[in-house]
């Protein structure tokens, strides 16, 4: 993980961040559409060098969304109760390049199984999600 872009570790909320970004199998993913709306979506991430890769179905509105308008954020789901808010800001793009999503070891790794769950197999998985989307994190707020 990239200290740059977060929280000092030495103290709680920092060290809260690092543990979600490391157990978290969720976040959510804000764009903001061609009328001025918000519209977040649940994603499947993995965190590498300061920033999110997320891999999208081909046909997904949030591509175009990010062509558009590259400023996003992300956030994890709070404990219930309205404490341990994580958001992050940031700059998306579409990436070239990095392997499918099967393919990828740290994705796959994570979410291997699942895949197979949610298209029949994870080569599946791979040709129906197979555009890298790369977040890069400009910033991190929360309590």
């Amino acid at each position: 993980m990239s200290d740059t872009v977060l929280p000092d570790p030495d103290t709680p909320f920092g060290r809260r961040v690092r543990d979600r970004l490391a157990a978290e199998r969720v976040v959510w993913f804000t764009t903001v559409g061609p009328d001025g709306t918000p519209q977040s979506n649940p994603v499947w991430f993995v965190w590498e060098d300061g920033g999110f890769l997320v891999y999208s179905l081909t046909g997904a509105r949030r591509l175009s969304h990010i062509q558009d308008r590259p400023r996003v954020s992300l956030h994890f789901d709070s404990d219930g109760e309205g404490g341990d808010i994580v958001v992050f800001s940031g700059r998306a793009r579409r990436l070239e390049g990095p392997p499918p999503p099967h393919e990828n070891s740290a994705y796959a790794g994570k979410y291997g199984e699942a895949m197979g769950h949610v298209a029949g197999s994870r080569e599946k998985f791979g040709e129906a999600y197979s555009v890298p989307v790369r977040i890069d994190v400009t910033g991190v707020r929360g309590h």
